[in-house]
């Protein structure tokens, strides 16, 4: 069936076991859903790849390691307003002197929330982050508070340009603004560059900026390890820790046994498990959360669900987190009915709708291509208003661009936005990309990326990459260096591989001093940054 006559099946054709879990009622009772921004961008921006894990769906009731900047203003219509506008300005606009003109003549009164927002939107490119943040300080009235400068932080560590975040640090130091949490992000932000020791060293200097560190902290440092795939080095901070600085809580613990069970070490989450009980904590709702979605990882379903009923014999109430994670692990193994028992048993448990466990529902019959009841659930979700996410069509887009189904993927992904009134976010751009440079339509790519740059968003390393690769490959060696030009322009590294590529087919092309003048840029954006 097309998908344009989906919405129109009637509720006849859907199959007995989905309308009994799925419609349970005639009509949706009256709530009302509030959603934070932080988790609008938690929910849109989960991931920049493309590839969806059965555990992708994972919804985190204890989250340490991403500071949420607060910004309680961020939804006003108006603050959204500006800061697209100013954003598409920026984006458009190399030119750094014009640009400054421009800016100064929007006449748009800054706020801190504002400045949050528009800093989170460039968030994927440190430069002109930075080149705001500064143009930003200069208006007459306004001052950075701590939300901003961390929100610089977070852009400037996804370019590794962590001299340029020292000397904010200084600057937040100075003007009384600077907090532990700044500390988690430069933390994280090493770890994810693969620099462990730095990381551990920047916990360590928090007390030389007169901070002293909570139990919340080391929490929160232990998090950013094991999210950054360094449980080992996670343990070793825990144990030498445990003897020498802090007492462990729950939350240590489900830390380390999240790490372990997101690296499918079973022993050692067994290991970490045991010695919780032996110091008197007894696993609750989020500890056995962690566990299931660790057997589910490993595929180890019939134990997860082993576990699922151990936890309610022991009147500990499942969480729409352990919905989620048994609804797409056992649908990622087209165990579709099992999978909808549990979506029906979430639905009868007093949880109001989320939009996590309707998406977790979506993924299974994604899984066995069942795109119709698929959108059917979307149906549910728009009744229920919860949805659909970007996040929703991000899992069915993914589906069907791994089903070669590309028509269908263009379909849905034009729909999203103008029937159910969903923008894309940026790895939905990117899904859409890659499908269209994967199937030689350079030029579809090209659509697709001009339209996400006219909407304000910001392209990543990921996206420029596979675009530029695709021009490589065909001989459009003139357009492969502009966008290259404009990566490094936003202050993003081109990846080794992709440059070596470009540079060897400028090479054979006869254009060593274009290649010489790319080098020179290139080793220019190592050190290009400067605060002042």
């Amino acid at each position: 069936m097309a998908f344009s006559q989906i919405l129109k099946r009637s509720a006849a054709t859907t199959p007995e076991i989905f309308r009994s879990s799925l419609h349970s009622s005639s009509s949706p009772p009256s709530i009302t859903v509030t959603i934070s921004s932080s988790e609008i961008i938690n929910e849109s921006q989960t991931s920049n790849q493309t590839k969806l894990p059965p555990s992708s769906l994972h919804l985190h009731l204890r989250n340490f390691c991403n500071k949420t900047i607060e910004n309680p203003d961020a939804l006003n219509p108006q603050i959204i307003t500006e800061a697209e506008k100013l954003c598409k300005m920026i984006s458009t606009h190399r030119d750094t002197s014009r640009l400054e003109s421009l800016l100064n003549s929007t006449q748009i009164e800054l706020s801190p929330a504002l400045v949050v927002e528009v800093l989170q939107k460039l968030s994927n490119a440190g430069v002109f982050a930075l080149f705001f943040f500064r143009w930003a300080e200069k208006q007459n009235g306004f001052k950075h508070t701590s939300d901003s400068y961390d929100a610089l932080i977070e852009a400037l560590g996804k370019i590794k340009q962590f001299k340029v975040i020292w000397s904010l640090v200084n600057e937040m130091k100075i003007k009384g603004v600077l907090g532990n949490s700044t500390f988690a992000l430069i933390s994280r932000r090493y770890a994810r560059a693969k620099k462990v020791k730095e990381s551990i060293e920047v916990f360590e200097r928090m007390e030389k900026f007169g901070l002293k560190p909570e139990l919340h902290d080391y929490n929160r440092f232990l998090d950013t390890l094991c999210k950054s795939r360094q449980v080992e080095s996670a343990q070793q901070v825990f144990d030498k820790m445990k003897k020498t600085k802090f007492k462990p809580d729950i939350k240590s613990y489900t830390i380390l046994l999240e790490g372990w069970g997101q690296e499918m070490n079973l022993l050692k989450l067994d290991e970490v498990y045991r010695e919780m009980k032996g110091d008197g904590f007894e696993p609750d709702a989020v500890a056995y959360g962690i566990i299931i979605n660790a057997y589910c990882k490993a595929k180890k379903y019939d134990q997860a669900i082993n576990k699922f009923d151990e936890m309610k014999s022991k009147n500990i109430n499942p969480t729409p987190h352990i919905y989620c994670t048994l609804i797409n692990g056992l649908g990622s193994e087209k165990r579709l009915n099992e999978s909808l028992m549990f979506f029906k048993l979430s639905k009868s448990c007093g949880h109001l709708p989320e939009a996590p466990t309707y998406n977790a529902m979506v993924g299974s019959y994604c899984w066995s291509m069942q795109m119709d009841d698929a959108f059917m659930v979307i149906e549910e979700m728009r009744r229920y208003g919860i949805g659909p996410n970007s996040r929703t069509f991000d899992i069915i887009l993914h589906h069907l661009v791994k089903d070669r189904r590309t028509k269908e993927a263009y379909s849905v992904f034009k729909r999203m936005k103008d029937e159910f009134g969903c923008e894309p976010s940026v790895s939905t751009y990117e899904i859409m990309v890659r499908m269209f440079c994967n199937e030689g339509r350079v030029d579809m790519a090209i659509g697709v990326w001009e339209e996400m740059k006219g909407e304000g968003v910001l392209p990543g390393m990921h996206m420029f990459s596979t675009l530029i690769d695709s021009l490589c490959r065909e001989k459009k060696l003139q357009d492969c260096c502009m966008y290259l030009e404009e990566m490094m322009d936003m202050g993003i590294r081109p990846p080794g591989l992709m440059f070596n590529r470009l540079k060897k087919a400028l090479v054979d092309e006869g254009k060593e001093d274009v290649v010489i003048m790319l080098t020179r840029r290139l080793e220019k954006l190592k050190t290009l940054l400067v605060v002042s």
